[in-house]
């Protein structure tokens, strides 16, 4: 018995971004079609499927591209607000930009099932803040844009001064100025500064260039070179270091062998009294002095003499305490005691016996210091002889024309003698500041000095003679802490029959100046300080060097290249040369001439023997043949 199954495709095969329309019968004939979803279009292809007698459903080639927009149209003054989505339905806002403003259009723009964004038609002008409002009493600095970011700076008018905040004023955004806090307020300098014991005479105005007299109180005397202030523009009286020192006698004069009846007052109208010590007596004179208002006591010329007689007499002292009998000597200030004892003591027989005391002059303990042979120090040492003195020296040194350079060292030195001297090893053009301790007396003295230019080293030539007219000379040299003021000059001069070369003269540093001989002359000129330890250098290159042309050497000349080093610093000026190297002058043009010249007469030679020989046969063995027997 024979069976029939129905045939059947089952579901249609699916394609992506496609829908389809199918009535869901899979017999063979059936047919099912695809449309491509919405956000997609058709992008050719066959978009049917059949089922065939096989149960196959036939392959549909449909193709749906997805709809893009792609980046939307950038429009002027704008940015954008969008999520960077290009699909149908996606939206972006347009704003302006800072310095512009919305004009009231429609700002968004969407994505169309068409593939393009919608026209967006909005338009951004620029912000104008106008002009700026002026400040009273001020000027105002503008370059006349009033855009978003233009600044307006406010300054006050002279004899004002600005008591508010900042100066400067912008245009913002919301198109208006940013208002500057500035306040011009007139200079006013108030009342004058007050000065002690002092009476002021002022006219009460305090503005710029009012002046305010000071004059000191009776009884009281001017310290200072002015007696007057200003009010100035910074709002402030000038400040003088004026004061009223009230007028003082000081301590009365001290006179010998008498007691001060005082009450301590030195003003004007004090009185003192002077009465003789216990063991003296006033043998004359006047005992009463005053304080007059020049500030000066008057003159006394009491004398006390003692019952013992005057008191012993001591080179370079002073009494400090003395009665009847008995003195204490002291050396006066600037003096010190040497040995021997200090008191005198009036005998029983009325003679005094005299103190010991030696009072010898009090002198630094480095003294007549002085330099010499320009790194050389010398001093005189006050001590007492027996000592030992520990000396240490500082030495600081700096330059003008090298601001970097620093050279601080010390030395220390111990000895007992009264004259020393200490050598240093200072280096050349440079200002030292020397300071001299003497440790146990702790005390210091300072010199200054100044060391001089030295001729400079000349660098290491290598001498050589050339026949060429383009010699290439060579030199090493070593570093030297002269180089930022030193130079290389090269010169050529002509071989002469007498020549003659002076490396100081001052006018061949100066590469315009004209030299006597017009035959010598400079080529090139090197900053030392650019030159490395070795250097070549051609002569007559046609190079600049130094902004000095190298002139090409004339041939036929015979010449001298002479290496100047020259070190200047202000008017000093110092140098050195040595000869470099010796240059003949047979030039390449005459060796060629004169080889040419040779080789033409050795051919003219030549062709006048031959024809000579050929004459000689010609005679003797065709026109006068010889008869051989």
């Amino acid at each position: 018995m024979l069976s029939f199954v129905e045939i059947s495709c089952g579901s249609p095969p699916l394609i992506e971004s496609t829908e389809q329309v199918w009535n869901s019968n899979s017999t063979p004939g059936s047919t099912v079609l695809y449309f491509c979803i919405d956000g997609f279009y058709y992008n050719g292809g066959h978009n049917a499927s059949i089922c065939d007698e096989n149960g196959q459903w036939t392959p549909p080639t449909l193709s749906c591209q997805e709809i893009l927009c792609g980046d939307p149209p950038i429009l002027p003054h704008t940015g954008q607000v969008w999520n960077g989505s290009s699909t149908p339905g996606s939206t972006l806002t347009y704003y302006c930009k800072t310095g512009f403003y919305h004009n009231e259009r429609n700002n968004m723009s969407v994505c169309t099932v068409n593939g393009y964004w919608t026209k967006a038609d909005i338009s951004c002008k620029e912000v104008d803040c106008g002009e700026p409002l002026p400040i009273p009493h001020s000027v105002m600095l503008w370059d006349k844009f009033s855009t978003v970011g233009s600044q307006v700076v406010y300054q006050c008018n002279p004899g004002y001064v600005n008591v508010g905040g900042g100066n400067v004023s912008v245009c913002t955004a919301s198109g208006e100025w940013q208002e500057a806090s500035l306040r011009c307020q007139e200079i006013n300098c108030g009342e004058p500064v007050f000065k002690a014991h002092a009476k002021m005479l002022w006219d009460g105005m305090s503005h710029i260039a009012s002046v305010v007299f000071y004059q000191c109180e009776e009884g009281y005397r001017t310290r200072s070179l002015r007696n007057y202030s200003v009010c100035g523009e910074s709002g402030l009286w000038e400040d003088i270091d004026l004061w009223c020192e009230e007028i003082s006698c000081g301590p009365p004069l001290t006179l010998p062998h008498t007691n001060l009846l005082w009450d301590r007052s030195s003003t004007p109208g004090s009185v003192v009294i002077y009465e003789c010590m216990d063991g003296f007596y006033q043998e004359s004179g006047n005992n009463i002095s005053s304080c007059s208002l020049s500030g000066e006591w008057g003159k006394v010329s009491v004398k006390c003499k003692a019952k013992c007689g005057p008191v012993p007499f001591i080179a370079n002292s002073e009494v400090v305490w003395q009665n009847r009998s008995v003195v204490v000597h002291r050396c006066v200030v600037g003096y010190h005691s040497w040995r021997g004892n200090n008191v005198s003591v009036c005998g029983s027989s009325g003679a005094w016996q005299k103190a010991t005391l030696t009072c010898i002059e009090t002198k630094p303990p480095i003294n007549h210091l002085f330099m010499f042979n320009e790194n050389c120090l010398h001093w005189k040492a006050e001590k007492y002889e027996e000592d030992t003195e520990v000396y240490k020296v500082t030495y600081t040194g700096s330059r003008d024309y090298q601001k970097s350079f620093h050279d601080k060292r010390k030395h220390f030195l111990s000895s007992k003698a009264d004259q020393l001297e200490l050598c240093l090893n200072l280096l050349p053009v440079t200002n030292y500041s020397i300071s001299i301790t003497a440790t146990l007396a702790r005390f210091t003295a300072s010199i200054t000095t100044n060391t001089s230019l030295p001729v400079p080293l000349a660098p290491v030539i290598y001498y050589r003679e050339y026949e060429t007219p383009l010699p290439t000379l060579r030199l090493r040299r070593s570093p030297s802490t002269l180089d930022p003021i030193s130079l290389y000059q090269v010169f050529v001069l002509p071989v002469e029959e007498i020549m003659m070369f002076d490396c100081s003269s001052p006018v061949s540093l100066d590469s315009s100046s004209k030299m006597k001989s017009p035959a010598k002359y400079i080529t090139a000129q090197f900053d030392v300080q650019h030159v490395g330890t070795d250097m070549n250098f051609t002569v007559g290159d046609g190079f600049l060097y130094g902004g000095i042309y190298n002139t090409p050497l004339q041939g036929g000349n015979n010449y001298y290249i002479i290496l100047r080093a020259v070190s200047q610093w202000r008017t000093a000026l110092e140098s050195n040369c040595v000869l470099w190297a010796k240059v003949r002058g047979t030039s390449y043009v005459l060796k060629v001439s004169s080889l040419a010249a040779t080789a033409l007469v050795g051919l003219l030679a030549v062709v006048l023997l031959g024809m000579y020989s050929f004459t000689w046969y010609y005679t003797y063995f065709i026109i006068c043949p010889v008869n051989v027997m």
